[in-house]
C-alpha cells in the first residue's frame, strides 16, 4: 500500500523538487498539494510535469487535509508552518517539517499534541546527506573541543534568521555539552550585537548576502589549533530530495517530535 501524502509549498522552490520526487516513487502517492498561488489548478499543469495531474492544489493546509492523508510534508514559510502542522496532526497525519523558522516552544507545543494522538513529527532543517555529516561531525567535536561558533549563510532575500539547519545545529550541539567561551558575549567592550546571538548557549552569526544560498561553517578552536565544518548549498534542490523521500517513508515509526533525518537513517 502506497504511502498518501500532502505536500504543503508544492509549487516552492523546494516543495515542487519533492513532488517530482514523490512521483517518481512506487512506494509513495502525492494525494494533495498546498499553494495559494495555484489554487483551484492542477499541480502537474502548474510546474510542468504530466505525472502529476491529478493533484489538486488548495489554498489552504485545511482544504488539503480535508480528502484525508498519511503524512503531511510542511515546505512552506515560518508565518504558516505552526499552524499547518497542528491541522495535520489534527487530521490524524504524521509530519515531515522542512520548514526553517520555528522556534523551541512553537516545537514544544507540536510535539505536545503529537505524542497525544501517538503520531510522529519528524522536523530537518535540512535534507541534504552532507548537512546532516555536518550535524554528526559537529556532535563528535563538541565532545572534545570546548570553544565553538557557528556562522549561517543565506540568500539575501531569506528572512529567518538563523536557518532551521543553524537552529537544529546548535540545539543538538548544546545536548552534548555548553562551549566555553573566555569572554562572555555580554561581557565584550563594544556593541554586544557584533558578538552574534546566544542560541542554545552558542553565539550565531547570522550573514544574508547575494551570491549565498545556504551554507553552515561551526568554527571550533582551541590554543594553537582551528578545526572548521563547512555545508554549502547550490543553487538546485535536487541534494534534499532523497532525504526527504526518506523522512516520508519513516517518520510513521516515531511519535512526538524528533529533529534531525539522522533519527531515522539506521530505522
Amino acid at each position: 500500500m502506497r504511502i498518501r501524502t500532502c505536500l504543503a509549498g508544492a509549487t516552492g522552490w523546494a516543495g515542487s523538487e519533492l513532488a517530482r520526487g514523490i512521483a517518481a516513487a512506487s512506494d509513495l502517492e502525492l494525494v494533495g498539494g498546498v499553494s495559494r498561488s495555484g489554487a483551484g489548478r492542477s499541480l502537474g499543469e502548474r510546474i510542468g510535469d504530466p505525472r502529476l495531474d491529478g493533484v489538486r492544489l488548495h489554498a489552504t493546509a485545511a482544504e488539503a487535509l480535508a480528502a484525508g492523508c498519511d503524512v503531511f510534508v510542511e515546505y512552506t514559510g515560518p508565518e504558516s508552518a505552526k499552524a499547518n502542522v497542528l491541522a495535520a496532526l489534527e487530521h490524524g497525519a504524521h509530519a515531515v517539517v522542512g520548514t526553517s523558522g520555528l522556534a523551541d516552544d512553537d516545537y514544544a507545543e507540536i510535539d505536545a499534541l503529537a505524542r497525544a494522538r501517538s503520531l510522529g513529527v519528524l522536523a530537518c532543517g535540512n535534507f541534504a546527506l552532507t548537512a546532516v555529516l555536518l550535524q554528526k561531525f559537529a556532535e563528535i567535536a563538541a565532545r572534545h573541543l570546548s570553544h565553538w561558533e557557528i556562522i549561517d549563510y543565506g540568500s539575501a532575500g531569506k528572512r529567518d534568521v538563523p536557518s532551521g539547519t543553524v537552529r537544529e545545529l546548535a540545539l543538538r550541539m548544546s545536548q552534548v555539552k555548553p562551549p566555553e567561551p573566555t569572554v562572555a558575549a555580554e561581557q565584550a567592550i563594544g556593541p554586544a550585537a557584533t558578538r552574534g546571538a546566544s542560541l542554545a548557549g552558542t553565539q550565531v552569526h547570522s550573514l544574508r548576502l547575494p551570491g549565498q544560498v545556504l551554507g553552515v561553517d561551526v568554527v571550533f578552536g582551541i590554543p594553537d589549533q582551528t578545526l572548521v565544518l563547512r555545508h554549502q548549498a547550490g543553487s538546485s534542490a535536487k541534494p534534499y530530495v532523497d532525504g526527504a523521500l526518506l523522512a516520508i517513508r519513516r517518520v510513521s515509526t516515531l511519535v512526538g517530535v524528533h529533529r534531525g533525518l539522522d533519527r531515522v537513517l539506521d530505522a
